[in-house]
C-alpha cells in the first residue's frame, strides 16, 4: 500500500516578485501614468483627490463629516500567513489615520493562487487581516476575491473626519518641524529575510512595527498647531518628505542623525542588503535631493527604503512639538522623534539631508 503524499506549500515570499510596499510602481513612472487624468472634472465636494498624491480621497458629506476612502494591497513581505494579513491590513488602515480620520469599516481585496496555496493558508491571511481590523475597532464588511498568479491581499479602508480637522500632506508651512512616528528600515529587513540573514530578534521587531496601528492620527489632527500629515510607505522617507516639500513650496531639511532606525538596519544597508525598489525610488526623485558629503554609507538606501506600514510624518509648529511627541509616546511610539524642518520657500523645493 502506498503511503499518502504530503504536499508542502511554497513560501509565500517565493510566489511574489516583490513584497509589501516595495511592490509599488516607482513615483516617476506613476506620475506619468496619472498625467492624463489630471484634467478630469472634479466635484466640489471632493476635498482631496489625486492632485498632491495624498494618502486617501476625502469627500464632504456635511458640515461636520467627510468620508475618507483609500485602498492598499500588495504581495507577501513575510512567509507567515497570519503576519502577512495583519501587516497588509494595518498598512491600508494607516491611510485613514494619516488624513486625521477615524476608521469605520473595511472591504477585503483578495487575489490568491488557489491551486498552489491551501484553503487553510488563505484563511489564515484573511483572519490576520480581520484581527488587525478588530484592533482598529472596525469590521471587514465585505470584499472581492479572484484567482491570481501571485498572492495579493489588502483592504479598502473607509473612515470619517471632521472637515475642520482634515490633514493633507500638502499644507506644511515654512518654519514647521517634522516628526516621524516609526523607525525606518522595514524594506531592508524584508530583503534580509529573503536572503536568510534576518535573525529572530530582527524579525520580531519587523512584525512589531508593521502591525502597529498609527492611532495617534485623529488626536494629532485635532491640534491647531499640526499643519500636515502623511504616512511613510513605498516611496520611502525621501519620497514622502518631498511630497510635503512640494506642497509647502519650500525646501525640507532632514537631520539624518535624528532619524530613528530599526536596530541592525544601518549595518544591513552598508552590507548592500537593500530592495530593488530603493534604487527605483532614487532614480525617480534623486535629482531633487541634496545629500551631505559626510553621510554614513548606506544612508541613501535607507532614505529611499520602501516602508510597509510605516510611521506618520507630521509637520507642526515648533511650539507644539513636545505635545505631539507626548501623544506619540502615549500611543506606544517610543522612537518618535523630531527629524527635520520646513525651510524657506523656493522656486524648486528640494530635500536636503544634513
Amino acid at each position: 500500500m502506498t503511503a499518502p503524499t504530503t504536499l508542502t506549500e511554497p513560501r509565500l515570499t517565493s510566489l511574489s516578485h516583490g513584497g509589501g510596499c516595495g511592490c509599488k510602481i516607482a513615483p516617476g513612472v506613476l506620475s506619468g501614468i496619472l498625467r492624463g487624468t489630471s484634467g478630469l472634472p472634479v466635484p466640489e465636494a471632493l476635498l482631496v483627490g489625486i492632485e498632491t498624491s495624498d494618502d486617501a480621497a476625502v469627500y464632504l458629506l456635511n458640515d461636520r463629516q467627510a468620508l475618507v476612502a483609500t485602498t492598499d494591497f500588495f504581495m507577501p513581505i513575510v512567509d507567515d500567513p497570519d503576519h502577512f494579513g495583519r501587516i497588509a491590513a494595518t498598512n491600508a488602515i494607516s491611510d485613514v489615520y494619516a488624513m486625521g480620520g477615524t476608521p469605520i469599516m473595511a472591504l477585503a481585496l483578495v487575489g490568491m493562487p488557489i491551486n498552489v496555496l491551501s484553503v487553510e493558508t488563505i484563511g489564515q491571511i484573511l483572519s490576520g487581516g480581520a484581527a488587525a481590523c478588530a484592533l482598529a475597532g472596525i469590521p471587514v464588511a465585505g470584499g472581492h476575491t479572484i484567482d491570481s498568479v501571485e498572492p495579493i491581499y489588502g483592504l479598502v479602508a473607509l473612515g470619517l473626519v471632521d472637515p475642520a480637522h482634515l490633514k493633507r500632506n500638502a499644507d506644511a508651512r515654512p518654519g514647521d518641524v517634522l516628526i516621524l512616528g516609526k523607525p525606518l528600515g522595514v524594506g531592508i529587513q524584508s530583503a534580509a529575510l529573503k536572503k536568510g540573514v534576518l535573525d529572530d530578534a530582527g524579525y520580531a521587531r519587523m512584525i512589531a512595527t508593521t502591525t502597529q496601528l498609527n492611532t495617534p492620527g485623529p488626536e494629532l489632527a485635532r491640534m491647531a498647531g499640526v499643519h500636515a500629515m502623511t504616512d511613510v510607505t513605498g516611496f520611502g522617507l525621501g519620497g514622502h518628505a518631498l511630497e510635503m516639500a512640494r506642497g509647502a513650496g519650500a525646501d525640507l531639511r532632514l537631520d539624518w542623525s535624528a532619524v530613528p532606525l530599526l536596530p541592525g538596519v544601518a549595518e544591513l544597508a552598508q552590507a548592500g542588503t537593500v530592495t530593488g525598489a530603493s534604487g527605483r525610488n532614487w532614480a525617480s526623485y534623486g535629482h531633487e535631493v541634496i545629500l551631505s558629503d559626510d553621510l554614513a554609507p548606506g544612508a541613501r538606501a535607507i532614505l529611499t527604503d520602501p516602508q510597509t506600514s510605516g510611521g506618520l510624518l507630521v509637520a507642526c509648529d515648533p511650539a507644539v512639538a513636545s505635545e505631539v511627541l507626548n501623544i506619540f509616546r502615549r500611543h506606544g511610539f517610543a522612537q518618535a522623534a523630531v527629524v527635520g524642518r520646513i525651510a524657506d520657500r523656493g522656486v524648486s523645493p528640494r530635500l536636503r539631508i544634513d
